[in-house]
């Protein structure tokens, strides 16, 4: 099969935004008057959407829902005004989303993350265009592993989930991945350690970002 479209997630996979997650979060705990959470803990809470984020990190006789709207309200106040303090695309992600273009590749991005910072992440990133689909976590709308936001995506960027490759750095990438029916590729230097990507299933793993290039090149020629 002729691969036509890579549907990417953003934390981990394109870009290695823990510092701003976490300094953004932990801002919303001390705001409270909760202690902040070590950075590399996020490691294990990212990827879920924010109010489950602000649940793992919120003290355990704290995560009443008032108490988790409120947290992840104010984290997302805060990331809203300052998303790329430390995020910085991971190396070769640059190169590989302009040669995927000059292949005529169709991409898409698809996160947990709030739309509205996804949006400013990639935008703040990469330079215009880079992306044929960008969405992120919408009030009230299925987010990943539901596989119906990667439906809407194939839809709108004319593939089906056959000639799809979805590309992520955890359990819900690739749940969303088998979901959606499309060809499921772990990345091993994201936030997930590379024996938990196989714990999940994952069948295929890269460690460097032109692997994902080669995979696609081999399928056309």
């Amino acid at each position: 099969m002729k691969f036509k479209c890579v549907i990417f997630d953003l934390d981990g996979t394109l870009v290695n935004t823990l510092g701003d997650i976490a300094a953004n979060m932990n801002r919303a705990l001390e705001e409270q008057g909760f202690s902040p959470c070590p950075k590399e803990q996020y490691m294990d809470f990212v990827g879920n959407g924010i109010k489950k984020l602000a649940y793992h990190v919120l003290p355990g006789d704290k995560r009443d829902e008032e108490t988790i709207e409120k947290t992840a309200a104010l984290a997302l106040g805060f990331y809203a005004e300052k998303p790329l303090v430390y995020s910085k695309p991971y190396p070769g992600i640059p190169e590989l989303v302009a040669a995927l273009q000059a292949l005529n590749v169709r991409t898409g991005v698809l996160t947990n993350k709030p739309d509205i910072i996804a949006r400013r992440v990639v935008e703040g990133l990469f330079p215009a265009g880079s992306f044929d689909e960008v969405l992120g976590e919408i009030k009230g709308a299925p987010r990943k592993p539901d596989p119906t936001a990667a439906w809407e995506m194939m839809i709108r960027l004319g593939v089906s989930p056959r000639e799809t490759i979805f590309a992520g750095d955890s359990e819900v990438d690739i749940e969303t991945a088998r979901a959606a029916d499309c060809s499921v590729l772990a990345v091993s230097w994201g936030f997930r350690r590379r024996e938990i990507l196989e714990k999940a299933g994952a069948g295929r793993i890269i460690d460097m970002p032109e692997e994902l290039l080669t995979l696609i090149r081999e399928t056309r020629y």
